[in-house]
């Protein structure tokens, strides 16, 4: 895919590919080490930063002095490990986990909160974690690591009850940081957060004029989807007279378990935070036909609706294709729909997008 963009970019009129590490050195000026070894100077009007993220590495005793795994590194791994540890329990370590479950791995996934999925509810976040349990994975709540050791076997990790646990290979899930650090912006007029991403507004202006920053970098959602988009509304406000905003777009994403966990919208704590009128609705998975037909019937379904408005405000599907029912429910945000179109609506059968009869009609019951 990546080699794809990359030749069709290639050899573009007006459009000169530099391979190699720029940093600022003015605030429209960039000297770039390349690949090759040389270096070049390159000064622009317009200057895009897109630097992405990387896998960060929280201060544990001893990380530094052991092998461990990211999110990256993991891909190139030549087996499958007799053991896998995982230091946190976020959408990567959870995705990464039951693969390499799945692969004959043993697991154990380490994480320092109350839930896996901080960023979900409660409830969904439980069933993620029944769902793991019965793939044979080891999940540690309120576990955080105080430390690592190499050992003959492979690497001890201690929790913070002085628990030890052993495991062939080590991997660290635990969030990433922007690509900051190296690009100079102590020449710039530019400003960042404390975790070092450049801030924006909502048309991805930075403080510099004509300094605009997209994508993980920024800060915000690290989704490819919300990255592209970025690109999109740069082009559109910049090339097309647009007037495109990055504020309140609805924020989809699925995390790639089996079954998938699709999500979009507010959850409902999010929900109750803001002051809405909320309306909850949860249903298994075993009151979908095409679950039961297929005979994938674990996780469940839940929506988030306004109660005033009748709006749909999020959703969360945990089973078979989740993220494509979370799908269809987005199409209904975007249009401003009632939930009640989808509850009356006439879907195939038996299709997963006919369980949204069921589903909201728990509404009204």
């Amino acid at each position: 895919f990546r080699k794809g963009n990359l030749d069709r970019i290639k050899g573009k009129p007006g459009l000169d590919l530099i391979r190699g590490e720029a940093s600022f050195t003015a605030p429209y000026a960039l000297e770039v080490s390349k690949d090759d070894g040389e270096s070049q100077t390159v000064e622009g009007e317009k200057i895009f930063i897109d630097t992405g993220a990387r896998p960060s590495a929280p201060p544990i005793k001893g990380l530094e002095e052991v092998e461990y795994l990211d999110s990256t590194s993991i891909m190139e791994l030549g087996k499958v490990p007799d053991k896998l540890l995982i230091i946190g329990g976020g959408y990567i370590g959870v995705e990464f986990g039951q693969a390499f479950r799945r692969f004959g791995a043993e697991v154990t996934i380490f994480q320092r909160s109350s839930q896996l999925l901080t960023h979900e509810d409660e409830d969904v976040a439980e069933e993620v974690r029944e769902i793991l349990k019965e793939d044979g994975i080891s999940v540690e709540l309120d576990k955080e690591v105080q430390g690592v050791e190499k050992v003959p076997e492979g690497v001890s990790v201690f929790t913070d009850g002085s628990a030890e646990e052993v495991g062939s290979h080590l991997m660290v899930a635990a969030g990433r940081v922007p690509n900051t650090d190296s690009l100079g912006l102590e020449h710039t007029n530019l400003e960042t957060t404390e975790r070092g991403h450049i801030k924006v507004n909502d048309r991805l202006e930075t403080d510099q004029e004509n300094v605009y920053a997209l994508g993980d970098v920024k800060g915000g959602p690290a989704f490819t989807h919300i990255s592209y988009d970025d690109f999109r509304v740069l082009r559109d406000n910049l090339f097309e007279d647009g007037d495109r905003s990055i504020k309140d777009r609805e924020v989809p994403y699925t995390v790639f378990i089996d079954p998938q966990l699709g999500r979009v919208g507010l959850t409902e704590e999010e929900a109750r935070e803001k002051g809405y009128e909320v309306q909850v609705v949860t249903m298994p998975m075993d009151r979908v036909a095409r679950a039961l037909e297929v005979d994938e019937t674990r996780g469940m379904m839940k929506v988030v609706v306004d109660g005033q408005t009748e709006r749909i405000l999020g959703a969360a599907i945990l089973g078979i294709e989740g993220g494509e029912i979370a799908s269809a429910i987005q199409i209904a945000m975007m249009g401003d729909l009632s939930y009640k179109k989808l509850e009356e609506g006439v879907f195939a059968h038996p299709t997963l997008a006919e369980s949204l009869n069921n589903l909201f009609s728990l509404l009204e019951s």
